[in-house]
């Protein structure tokens, strides 16, 4: 039997390497059209950066070392150009030297990836993505050549804010571009606001609402009529799926465009596999078809393609949860499943959990205050999706709700679960635990919460604010019109208080939902302010943001 293999990265090598694992007898054949194969994609933007020093720990495999332990044929600089599904043959270009042949197959892998948007137009400025062991030698180059670089990334994604993040490790000046309002599309308003604080810290010139127009020696035109001298482009716009071979082939593509497949990898055509970024996943919530471009993902599938071709007892794929992480200028986001901006375009009910824990117990040095966000269906329970923002302690806990999540566990069973705690590694109540009592206390109605975005509207409808915190965090800061009233005085003072809807607030909900509680039971009607003054203050940042 003779397997072919069209990209030879993650989910590429991932098949062909556990099909040599589990059968020894076939002929393996991977085409590459990039000169590397099974290169740390994911690191090279810390190699821009001179976290990761040594160019060649980049370079996990080579076409050597996967014939040696292996007893694969890989073949760089080659192209597969055509597929022939009916006879079972691909036409394969050798990039070197423009000839091409013609080879043939049992069974067929498509992991071709996905491919970068069309470019920027003009000359004189190089316009480099962000993709490959070429990309990062063509940008550490212009870097090395210039005194003082000058820099101008478009897209604030992820690849892009790494990018942005590596090129300030290296002392340029740099432009970020973003055609939304904010960076990180998928983070919601009020989460971002941390992300742009660190950009502004780190003087990074961010330019919302506007797109590339064009480049000329020396200078970058902006849709705003706007110019920016510039030594280099990094163009991380974002991606598509690479299924031009695949459709001319004939193989089915899916409502994202990305190629479909089965629960098993298998697209519509008998013999031919995919699997990777140009493949559709399923969506955990809904069950629907999306695009998922993560790492993880690709090298799961591509191990599971090897299994349905060797005729090993398979599960069927689980559907994909999103979940992701990234670094910005020492700040770290985490997501996991839907957003509330998704929900609400969607018109999906949801509950949501706003809480600002710390890493680890505050009494021991070095503790990290996060943002955490849930997402919570109010019939079911169940997480929807998580957002984090913060620095130490967000990776442990993204993990812990994408456990939850695919587990099926609600979100009050968050506050039962048994974690590890010591105080230099969390809390006797951790952040995980403390945001399933208060969605424990939302799903029982022993607390009711007013969101940092409904705060104006109901203002206008009569509710006032009252400020809850000490004497001296309100004159720090402080919600226009609120009345101060601290806390401690509440029980004796409250007569004060107007005969009207009341929302108490406090820095970040914690002394609001004791307010609350209290006023209660003392025939007010309240409501806490959802993540307290911290998550009104970020919210009101976004919307500065969002109006420009």
């Amino acid at each position: 039997m003779r397997t072919i293999i069209i990209g030879g990265v993650a989910a590429g090598m991932s098949a062909a390497t556990r099909l040599r694992r589990l059968d020894e007898q076939r002929e393996i054949v991977v085409f590459e059209r990039g000169s590397y194969v099974s290169f740390a994609n994911c690191g090279l933007p810390y190699y821009v950066g001179g976290v990761i020093e040594d160019r060649s720990a980049l370079l996990l495999q080579t076409p050597a070392s996967l014939a040696a332990r292996f007893a694969l044929e890989v073949h760089v600089q080659h192209e597969v150009v055509a597929i022939d599904s009916a006879a079972k043959t691909v036409t394969v270009r050798d990039l070197a030297s423009g000839a091409e042949r013609v080879e043939e197959f049992d069974d067929l892998v498509l992991a071709m990836g996905a491919t970068v948007t069309d470019g920027i137009p003009g000359e004189g400025v190089p316009v480099i993505s962000l993709r490959s062991v070429e990309d990062v030698d063509a940008i550490t180059e212009v870097l090395a050549g210039a005194t003082a670089p000058r820099a101008v990334v478009a897209g604030g994604g992820f690849i892009g804010v790494e990018a942005v993040e590596n090129l300030v490790t290296r002392g340029a000046h740099v432009t970020l571009v973003q055609r939304g309002a904010q960076v990180l599309s998928p983070l919601d308003p009020e989460m971002a606001s941390p992300v742009h604080r660190a950009l502004t810290d780190a003087g990074v010139d961010f330019r919302a609402r506007t797109t590339i127009e064009r480049v000329d020696a020396g200078r970058v035109t902006l849709s705003d009529g706007t110019e920016v001298a510039a030594d280099l482009v990094v163009d991380a716009r974002g991606v598509r799926p690479d299924v031009r071979i695949a459709a001319a082939a004939g193989v089915g593509l899916g409502p994202t465009g990305g190629i479909a497949v089965d629960d098993r990898h298998r697209t519509d055509v008998p013999g031919i596999w995919a699997a990777g970024d140009a493949v559709e996943k399923t969506d955990h919530l809904d069950g629907q078809a999306t695009l998922v471009t993560m790492a993880g993902l690709a090298n799961r599938h591509g191990r599971a393609v090897a299994d349905d071709i060797a005729r090993v007892a398979t599960i069927p794929a689980t559907p994909a949860l999103g979940t992701s992480i990234v670094g910005v200028l020492g700040v770290t986001v985490g997501l996991v499943g839907w957003s509330e901006r998704r929900l609400v375009a969607a018109g999906h009910a949801h509950r949501v959990v706003h809480t600002h824990p710390f890493s680890h117990a505050t009494y021991y040095p070095g503790a990290e205050q996060m943002a955490m966000k849930l997402l919570v269906d109010p019939e079911t329970d169940l997480l929807l999706g998580a957002q984090l923002v913060g620095r130490a302690g967000v990776d442990k806990r993204l993990d812990v709700l994408a456990v939850a999540m695919a587990a099926g566990l609600t979100a009050s069973a968050l506050s039962q679960l048994e974690l590890a705690y010591a105080p230099q590694y969390g809390s006797a109540k951790d952040a995980i635990n403390m945001a399933g009592y208060v969605a424990e206390n939302l799903a029982t109605g022993t607390d009711r919460t007013i969101q940092w975005h409904e705060v104006d509207a109901a203002r206008v409808a009569g509710a006032v604010v009252v400020d809850v915190r000490t004497n001296g965090e309100h004159e720090a800061g402080a919600i226009p019109g609120s009345i101060l009233l601290p806390l401690d005085d509440l029980r004796e003072r409250h007569g004060e208080l107007p005969d009207a809807p009341l929302i108490v607030h406090c820095k970040v909900g914690q002394r609001g939902h004791t307010a609350s509680r209290i006023l209660q039971q003392l025939g007010h009607d309240v409501r806490n302010l959802d993540g307290g003054w911290l998550t009104w203050s970020d919210g009101v940042d976004a919307d500065l943001r969002e109006k420009g």
